[in-house]
Formats: C-alpha cells, sequence, structure tokens
C-alpha cells in the first residue's frame, strides 16, 4: 500500500486538539490570505525560494506538499499564516496545528537537503497593519523525524482501513445487483442511461414520471459504475425532506444485500436540525459538546466508519455517545462518505461543503440531483441578496460609536439610491458605485470591529455584516443574469421614504456551471424536465448534455385528462368562472365518491372557490389550505385524504401540496387545476422576460415561454401527477381552462395522457 496524502490533510487529522470554536472572528478572505503571502514574500532576499514542493515517504504513504517559503541564507523554513486583529487571539490549538505543519515540511526538507537541523518559523501577518509576527525555533533533524514518524503512525491505521475499505467497497460494488426480480417500466431505460454517463463522464437530463422507481434506478447504476470509474464520491442531491428519505430507502434496500455491506452512506442534514444545545454559542465556554471536540472526535469518527450507516439518528447516536456536536461530527464524515444525502445547497450554495472538499480534495464525483426542476428557483435563491433599510436604521442607531462615520455614509448613499423614484418598485440597469464603495467599507470597518471584539455583538450586527458580504459579492459578479431592483415604503406613516434592494439572480448559469464540470457526471432527474433547452440554459449545463423522455409505465386508460375548454380562469374572467367550477367539481364527486384535491392560482381566488363551494353544496365535505400553514397543520391536511374517506381539500398550485406528496390508491382520485399557473405579470417577470429573451435567442430560446409558460406549466404536470402513483391507480384530471387547449400548451403535457376536452 502506497496512500498518498497532503501535509495539511495528515495534520488536520493527526494534530487538530482542543474545543470546538465558532466565536465570531473575521478570517482574511482567500484573496487577502494570497495578497497577505506575497507581500511577506516580496520581504524576503533575492535567494528566497516560496512555494516550495516537498515530497517524502514513510512506510505506507507518500506525504507531500508545498512548503510557504524557505531562506537558504538562514536555513530557515517558514509557514506564514495571516489573520485580522491581535496575534495573542489566536488559539493554541491553530497554533499547534500551525507548528505542526511546518514541522513535517521540516522533515521533508532535512530529508532533500540532508540537513543536520533546521530553522523554522511561523509567521503571523497581520492584513489590516501588514506587520509579521514571527515565532523561530530551530530543530535538530532527529527531532524532526520523530515528530514525522509520530503523525505518520498517527495515520497509517487509518490510511490503511481507507485503502482496505476502497478495494472492500469497489469489489462489493462490481458484485452489486438490482434488487427486484425485474425492472419497472421504463426504469431499465432510466439505468443504462446513468450507468452510460458515469461510464463516459456525461450529464444527462432525465424526465420520468412517478412511478418508475427513479430513486433506485439512478442510485443502482451509479454505484455499479464506481470500481470501473475509480469514483471517489457519490452526492444525492435533494430539494426536500422526502427526497431524502427515499433515497435512504433505496440506499437501505441495495446494501441489504450483504451482511454489514462495506458502503458509508451519510445523511447530512441542516444545523439548526442537528444542534443539541440550541440556546448555546458554539463554543467551549459555551457548550458541552464543543469543548473537548478535537480530543473526542478521533473515536467518534473511527465509530461513525465502523457504523457505515449514518443516517441522522445513527450520527446523533454515535455523537452523544462521544459527547461531540452531531452537526459538526457529521461535516467530518462527509470527507469519509462514499455516499452523502443532502440537500442541493451543500453543492450548489457559493460557500458549498461538499463542492469545496471535492475541489480540495482533487475527488472525482458523481451528482444524482432529485426533483431537478426545483434547482431552478433554488439557485436563484442562492445567488440573490437583500437589505433592508428599516433593519438597517435600528442598527445603525445601537451600533458602537466606532462604526457611526462608515454606517452613516451608507445612509446617505442608500437615500440617494431612491430619492428620485417615482414608482414604488423600479429596476435599475446598474448598480451605483459609490453605494457598493460605502458598502464594502462598511463590511471593512465591522470586519475590523469583530475582530477586536469577538464576543458580546449584537446580532442584528452580524446578520447585516453577513447580509452585506453577500450582495458585495453579487455585485462584483452581477450581470445580465441578474437584476438590481429597488422597493420603496413608508417608514411610520409615511414620515420617511425608506428602500430595500435587491440584487434578484434570474439565471443561475453563470454561478452553477462550474459545479457541474467539476463532476466527472451529473445525473438530474424529475417528472417535469421538459423542454430540455430551458433546463440547459437557466442551469448551465454542458453543452452535450442529453435529454431523454423515460418510457412511462402508466396507461392512458388510467388517468381521464379532461380540458374544460369554454371556461377561462384569467384574472378578468374568475367570477364568472366560480359557478361552473363548483359544479364540475360537485358533478363528478357526485358521479364517483372519494377524495378530489382543487387547486387554484392564488389564495384570493381558492376562498372564493371555496366560498362558492361550500354555499352552493355544503353537504360536500371541504378543508383548505391556508397561509403560512406549520408542520402539524400541513400533516393534518393530509391526513383528510384517508382509504375510505371522502371530499375536497382546496389549495394553491406550486404550494405545499402540488408536489412531492404520496397519496396512493384510493386516497386522491382526482384533481381539477383552475390555473395554468403562469406567473404573475409584474415588473420582475417582465424584466425576467426580456433578459432571457436577449440572453437565450440565438439558442431558440422565447423569453415568454422561459418566464411565464414552462414554469406554470411545470406545476400543472407536477399537481396533476398526484393522482396517480401506482399501475394500480386510476382517477381523472380536469384542466380548467380554455388556454389548454393550444397547440403551445398541449405539447408540454405528459405524451402519455389521452387529453380530451369537455364544456361546462
Amino acid at each position: 500500500m502506497t496512500y498518498r496524502v497532503a501535509v495539511r490533510a495528515l495534520c488536520e487529522f493527526t494534530a487538530k486538539e482542543g474545543d470546538l470554536d465558532l466565536r465570531f472572528t473575521p478570517a482574511p478572505t482567500a484573496q487577502e490570505g494570497i495578497a497577505g503571502h506575497q507581500t511577506v514574500v516580496g520581504r524576503r532576499g533575492p535567494d528566497y525560494i516560496s512555494e516550495l514542493v516537498l515530497a517524502g515517504s514513510y512506510p505506507g504513504l507518500l506525504v507531500a506538499g508545498r512548503a510557504d517559503g524557505f531562506d537558504p541564507s538562514q536555513n530557515l523554513l517558514e509557514e506564514i499564516k495571516t489573520h485580522r486583529g491581535d496575534v495573542s487571539r489566536i488559539p493554541d490549538n491553530h497554533r499547534s496545528l500551525h507548528w505542526a505543519q511546518v514541522k513535517m515540511y521540516g522533515w521533508l526538507l532535512c530529508v532533500e537537503l540532508e540537513l543536520a537541523e533546521l530553522d523554522l518559523a511561523v509567521v503571523y501577518f497581520n492584513v489590516m497593519t501588514q506587520q509579521e509576527t514571527p515565532y523561530r525555533e530551530t530543530f535538530k533533524a532527529d527531532d524532526l523525524r520523530r515528530f514525522f514518524a509520530l503523525q505518520c503512525d498517527r495515520f497509517i491505521a487509518w490510511a490503511r482501513q481507507e485503502t482496505e475499505h476502497r478495494a472492500e467497497r469497489d469489489l462489493c460494488l462490481q458484485e452489486l445487483r438490482f434488487p427486484h426480480a425485474d425492472f419497472r417500466t421504463g426504469q431499465r431505460q432510466l439505468a443504462k442511461a446513468v450507468y452510460r454517463a458515469a461510464r463516459d463522464g456525461e450529464t444527462i437530463m432525465a424526465q420520468a414520471t412517478t412511478g418508475i422507481g427513479k430513486t433506485l434506478g439512478t442510485l443502482f447504476p451509479q454505484l455499479k459504475a464506481f470500481p470501473e470509474q475509480q469514483l471517489d464520491r457519490l452526492f444525492f442531491l435533494t430539494a426536500k425532506t422526502p427526497g431524502r428519505q427515499l433515497a435512504l430507502e433505496a440506499l437501505s434496500t441495495l446494501r441489504s444485500q450483504q451482511i454489514d455491506m462495506p458502503l458509508r452512506v451519510l445523511e447530512h442534514t441542516a444545523r439548526d436540525k442537528a444542534c443539541e444545545h440550541p440556546d448555546k454559542a458554539c463554543h467551549g465556554d459555551s457548550c458541552p459538546l464543543a469543548q473537548g471536540f478535537y480530543d473526542r472526535l478521533p473515536a467518534a469518527r473511527a465509530a461513525a466508519v465502523e457504523a457505515k450507516w449514518l443516517d441522522q439518528p445513527s450520527v446523533r447516536r454515535i455523537a452523544l455517545e462521544h459527547q461531540v456536536c452531531p452537526y459538526y461530527l457529521s461535516q467530518e464524515l462527509c470527507r469519509w462518505s462514499d455516499v452523502v444525502v443532502g440537500d442541493y445547497n451543500y453543492y450548489f450554495d457559493m460557500t458549498a461543503l461538499l463542492h469545496g472538499l471535492t475541489v480540495l480534495n482533487d475527488w472525482r464525483i458523481t451528482l444524482l440531483v432529485d426533483e431537478a426542476h426545483n434547482l431552478i428557483d433554488r439557485a436563484r435563491g442562492m445567488y440573490t441578496a437583500e437589505l433592508d433599510q428599516q433593519v438597517f436604521n435600528v442598527l445603525r442607531r445601537n451600533a458602537p460609536k466606532s462604526l457611526k462615520t462608515v454606517l452613516d455614509r451608507v445612509a446617505r448613499h442608500w437615500n440617494t439610491l431612491h430619492q428620485d423614484q417615482v414608482d414604488d418598485y423600479q429596476i435599475y440597469p446598474t448598480i451605483a458605485d459609490l453605494f457598493i464603495a460605502s458598502l464594502q467599507k462598511a463590511v471593512s470597518a465591522i470586519t475590523d470591529h469583530l475582530t477586536d471584539q469577538p464576543t458580546g455583538n449584537d446580532a442584528a450586527l452580524l446578520r447585516f455584516y453577513l447580509d452585506a458580504m453577500l450582495f458585495c459579492r453579487l455585485a462584483e459578479a452581477y450581470g445580465p443574469h441578474s437584476l438590481f431592483d429597488i422597493t420603496r415604503h413608508e417608514e411610520f406613516a409615511g414620515r420617511k421614504t425608506l428602500s430595500t434592494l435587491c440584487l434578484r439572480n434570474i439565471v443561475p448559469a453563470p454561478f452553477l456551471k462550474q459545479r457541474f464540470l467539476t463532476a466527472h457526471s451529473t445525473t438530474l432527474f424529475s417528472a417535469t424536465l421538459s423542454p430540455a433547452q430551458y433546463y440547459s440554459d437557466l442551469l448551465g449545463l454542458p453543452e452535450e448534455a442529453e435529454w431523454i423522455n423515460v418510457e412511462s409505465p402508466f396507461k392512458a386508460e388510467q388517468l381521464s385528462v379532461s380540458v374544460i375548454r369554454n371556461l377561462s380562469t384569467r384574472y378578468q374572467h374568475r367570477s364568472a368562472s366560480l359557478r361552473p367550477i363548483c359544479q364540475l367539481i360537485a358533478d363528478q364527486f357526485a358521479r364517483k365518491p372519494g377524495n378530489y384535491l382543487a387547486f387554484f392560482s392564488s389564495y384570493a381566488y381558492l376562498q372564493q372557490a371555496l366560498d362558492q363551494f361550500t354555499a352552493d353544496y355544503p353537504s360536500i365535505p371541504t378543508w383548505a389550505q391556508s397561509r403560512s400553514m406549520n408542520e402539524a397543520e400541513r400533516h393534518g391536511f393530509l391526513a383528510r385524504f384517508a382509504e375510505h374517506s371522502n371530499g375536497v381539500g382546496f389549495a394553491v398550485l406550486g404550494g405545499a401540496f402540488g408536489e412531492g406528496i404520496d397519496l396512493p390508491g384510493k386516497r386522491l382520485i382526482g384533481a381539477f387545476i383552475a390555473t395554468l399557473g403562469l406567473p404573475q405579470i409584474n415588473p420582475v417577470n417582465e424584466e425576467m422576460k426580456e433578459r432571457m429573451q436577449a440572453m437565450f435567442a440565438d439558442s431558440g430560446g422565447n423569453g415568454y415561454d422561459y418566464a411565464y409558460l414552462y414554469p406554470g406549466l411545470q406545476k400543472v404536470v407536477q399537481a396533476a401527477g398526484r393522482v396517480i402513483r401506482s399501475t394500480d391507480d386510476s382517477g381523472v384530471v380536469y384542466l380548467l381552462d380554455d388556454r389548454f387547449g393550444q397547440r403551445a400548451v398541449r405539447e408540454l403535457l405528459p405524451n402519455w395522457w389521452d387529453v380530451g376536452s369537455e364544456l361546462v
């Protein structure tokens, strides 16, 4: 065995000790760190060697890395670390890690130059003051050799274990079999396409309806491709919790083929869901699970990889057995798990953990993106920033005196932005340079303040700081893919005009493109991924990305789909539509009592229809979705759809009950969709239409379709998909608008539907 490991990675594994400490002490940015290194190196003599490549072996290991700098004239090897604020505030466990790194490099250099002794220094460079604080010691080569051997000995057992695990895992996956007697209709087609993509390093979009077993049909071939393609990790990314649970169920089914299958599966969840002490801060003086975290981490990590099945309850159990934080144990396990199941954010967000680890470790990864139609809106949210002036003014009044000047300057430039604005809402072609400059200065000043005062700061100051940093960062990347808009509102009965600033992403492609290129292969799958060009354009998929429409297991006779061709649900016709819609629902209910869902374009429209229906047909049970339903209320709504109950649930299209819910059999036998789901015509959507028309016209994209038609029909198909969940189900869908009869609209409906038309 020869396991290759970087000096930094080895030391982080063997030399981290003490508390987990996440008290907010701003570190230099990556750019500041690079500039700081360059400044220090520039101060050295002409013979100084920077970025010195060093490598050496230890039985079973190849250890390599780049030392920051070597001065032959002084026989001095340096490790340069940038920081902000008082150097004395750098924690001891950080200092120990820094010394471990330079001592490892020191031994490698002693071997290369045959040195008997060597001076080592950790040089702390303050990016604010440009001051160096060096800590220098002389070491005998023998002492460095012993230290090097000690760290390698601490790691070698783990390296051997990981090498054996990799071999056992790949052998097991070579023998992996599909866990059922046969594939479902469409499932084999999907599995073959996914395997080819993993084999050839390609990106595919797979449109596949519910009922074919998409989760198992994508996981199985991806895992089968691991050994041949020498893949390191598989990330199964979901938009919602049900998707995570389905993935874990499919993986559990695959792992059941072999007792204690050597496949490590991790469910990585959000910090707020994993935190055991939400009332405590993340450092050893506050939280008992942060105190001594790194001292107890090795045993917890070893227990976790031995367990292999690491869903949220398992990680929590192991963490509490070893008295470490479950969330940060899970973060550590992302480094050592074969399959990670988690939210889109962990790979696609600006500071995504899984993407960062992939780049740092040069992993060969594959992505499975579940319910991928959600990724457009989710990514838009990731790359959107908003600043509220009312919140800012409260902060400004309570801020420390040292920040008053810079915050006042932000306020002055902020007021200038909207002083001549006539309408409450306006889109601007550019962001004022003076405002961004003032915001950047404020960010810098707050950074310095937080560095000098790491504790006792107001939560509002931290929130504004993070929001302002994101705003500045997105402003640097501003382009046609985003909008800058200002919404004016009145403070306290019209005394003063305030505004909300928004950098609103409309096309996430420029931010996501590199994320897809980093992956060896990607499969995006959903029941609604049509048309392909729309998703490819907005997500930034590779030009050669393939799109497949997977054969449906359903038959047209299972689902009666009717377009009501003499009915309009346009805004101006809604009042006239209420009674015909209610009569249609009641007539269908009389023909076949059972559970139905009726979808409307807004809560106002829903309430009007509900009032009309209960007045005209009081004997038919009804229940309705309301704004801001909590989890218990959503559960109660779904509980009404029982196997032997009947009634009509009223819901909003595109809301919590329009997708991602499973009501098989007689729990749901029909749906009425009283809208095309088109987004509102407003200044934002109109500007989106114009921008996307300009950006994608060359690829055949149509601005109206991209902004309105495709997002709307996606919601319609998702809502209709609640009715048929298995090959044994049957039901009805009524499309309540004459526009459903238009050719352009009909072409976006599933090709297995046999759409008829009726009159009311």
